[in-house]
């Protein structure tokens, strides 16, 4: 039995199964964790949320960005942008059915995996976490959010969810820009500062820094109670120079690779564009 987890797939359907064909995954006795983005931008986002949503209990999943784009789209709640790439997925017949499943997952989990090393615990969101959460708090306002994604009011939070301010998490924030805020931390930051401010407009690799802003993972207090797994970043190319952060995002959408990692040896395997 194997847990691998996988960088954002964005639509690329046909090598995340070349992927896990080459490590012989088995829904049977493996799973699949997957950082979120699963669709947009690649080609078949349609067939990777069918493959995902058939994969059952096999598959674990945390929302990115796209994925909430996604659903807002569906319901009406935001607009298509440019270079979307989800019109085949919008105009299927169990588009609804896809969304109202993507709806239902979370976006932490959080779990352990009986490594070659032992018993290790790991973290998975999508982009990040804010400097002053523990462990705890991560997934308790990830399950805010998750309240509102999957509550009567769902489509309120939709519309509500765009935008950058509140920049900076502190806790008399409440209502929409409370879970606002959560969702950018969990889904779209890269860089902050050390109380929290997130510069979301910058895109690039740790040499775009603005002044006086670094990786949020250099402030990061979760770890060591447990290895971080995220993806969003693919100007990262894969990289953060920690044992106990991993970042899975390596940008095939962009022309570069897809990575799979299996996290009972932290083996990388990869398939280039």
């Amino acid at each position: 039995m194997s847990t691998y987890v996988v960088g954002d797939i964005q639509g690329c359907y046909k090598p995340l199964r070349q992927l896990l064909k080459f490590v012989k995954f088995s829904p049977a006795k493996d799973s699949l964790w997957c950082v979120g983005d699963l669709i947009n931008r690649g080609p078949h986002s349609l067939d990777t949320l069918r493959y995902l949503q058939d994969l059952g209990d096999a598959v674990k999943i945390v929302l990115g960005n796209h994925d909430l784009h996604f659903i807002a789209i569906n319901e009406g709640r935001a607009p298509a942008r440019n270079k979307d790439t989800l019109e085949g997925l919008l105009r299927a017949p169990d588009c609804q059915a896809l969304s109202d499943w993507l709806r239902q997952q979370p976006l932490a989990h959080y779990d352990s995996v009986d490594t070659r090393h032992g018993l290790k615990n790991f973290l998975m969101i999508h982009a990040g976490v804010a400097p002053m959460w523990s462990l705890q708090d991560t997934l308790n306002y990830a399950a805010e959010v998750e309240f509102a994604l999957q509550g009567p009011k769902y489509r309120k939070f939709l519309r509500a969810m765009y935008g950058d301010l509140p920049a900076r998490w502190h806790n008399g924030l409440h209502g929409m820009e409370r879970l606002r805020v959560i969702t950018n931390y969990l889904t779209r930051i890269r860089f902050c500062n050390a109380i929290g401010t997130m510069r979301l407009n910058v895109k690039e690799g740790l040499w775009a820094a603005p002044r006086g802003f670094k990786p949020w993972y250099y402030y990061e207090r979760i770890t060591p109670r447990a290895s971080i797994l995220f993806g969003h970043w693919a100007a990262l190319e894969g990289r953060t120079d920690r044992n106990d952060v991993h970042a899975l995002d390596t940008g095939y959408v962009w022309g570069r690779e897809l990575t799979l990692m299996c996290l009972e040896d932290m083996q990388r395997y990869y398939i280039s564009k």
